[in-house]
This record gives C-alpha cells, structure tokens and sequence, in this order.
C-alpha cells in the first residue's frame, strides 16, 4: 500500500449523529474547559429537570414573607411615633420641624379642646332645648375663633426663635402652618408622639 494510500483518522465531531445515540449528551464544559467531572447520565438529567427551581413549599413561603413585611412595618410605625429621623415621612423630618414640635408640645394650646367641644354640640343638638342648642354652638364658635387666633401668634412666635436659632435666611417655609395643623390635635393623637412633657420648652 502506498503512503499516498493510507487514511488518516478523522476527528470525532462532538455534535455528530452518533455521539448523539450514546444515550447522554456530551457536557459543553468539558469541551472546552476539561471534563472535570462525571457526565450526567440521561436519568440524572431528567431527574434534574422535573426538580422545580423554587421551593413547592409556597404557602410556608408566603407565610414567611407575610412575617418579614409584618414585622418591619411594625419596626417603621414604633420609629415614626418616637419620631426616628429615619422612619419619619417628609413632611415631619428636619431638625426645624422636630423644634417646632418640642415647642407646641410643650405648651397647652386652644385648639386641644376643639375635639371634645365638638363631641358636646353633637350631644347638644339631639337635646329638645333650643337654648341649649344655641349655647353648645356659641361655644363652639368661641373656641373656634380663639384657636385660630392662638395658631396665629403662636405661629409668630415660633418663627422669631427659629430666626433666633437657626438664622432668618435658613428657616423653612410652611413651618406655621406645620405649627397650627398640630395644635389643632389632641396631645395623645399627634405623630410622632410628644417627646417632651409639659412646659419642658426647647432651647
């Protein structure tokens, strides 16, 4: 036989027809990387493929998650009623506001009792007396004018020592209106809660 005649070897394609029928298909890492490990046979890919990629557990799952989200709501509404800058929604955050706080919490102002004067006049108009009537909405005008005018000079007030402390140019806007709309709560409904007591008056 000639050398011209000799046959060399043939590369085996990877992809080829017959590598194919083995029964497992060739793993692509060890193609270009090295093996390095066995070859899965066809049973412990199809063993693999009927495994799901999550847990089936889902209603252990979502009891779970139900918990985290209860528990870190729980931890941002005890922040917010301490008045944790973090937990804070905008419109309370700032060292500003949380001045403006201290103060109106520290005094007792007019607008505390529009509540429960309220929850009288409704008492008062189920009541057969007109004079009755006409006096629970007498005081409740009474209270009403008298908050408003305290919401006023209070707000003149805490703009003067925000002035003092902070400096006229850099004190915040809005800040009486901020002031008035607190006022206006009863003590134990304010957010965040008071974190002063009584005639306790920032510096």
């Amino acid at each position: 036989m000639t050398p011209s005649a000799r046959t060399h070897p043939v590369a085996k394609n990877p992809n080829s027809s017959a590598d194919k029928d083995v029964g497992y298909e060739l793993n692509q890492d060890s193609i270009s990387q090295g093996k390095g490990r066995p070859t899965p046979t066809r049973k412990e890919k199809e063993a693999a493929r009927k495994r799901p990629l999550v847990s089936s557990d889902r209603t252990q799952a979502r009891k779970d998650s139900r918990a985290v989200m209860q528990t870190e709501r729980e931890k941002q509404r005890i922040g917010m009623a301490n008045g944790v800058e973090k937990y804070l929604p905008m419109r309370d955050r700032g060292v500003q506001r949380r001045y403006v706080r201290d103060y109106i919490d520290a005094r007792t102002s007019i607008g505390e009792f529009l509540i429960p004067v309220m929850v009288i006049v409704l008492i008062a108009t189920v009541l057969p007396q007109p004079e009755v009537q006409v006096g629970a909405f007498g005081l409740l005008w009474f209270f009403f004018i008298a908050a408003v005018i305290d919401c006023i000079v209070v707000g003149f007030i805490i703009r003067r020592k925000l002035a003092a402390k902070f400096g006229a140019s850099k004190v915040e806007t809005g800040l009486r209106w901020y002031a008035a709309m607190r006022m206006l709560q009863l003590r134990v409904m304010r957010l965040p809660k008071p974190q002063v007591k009584r005639r306790q008056y920032p510096e």
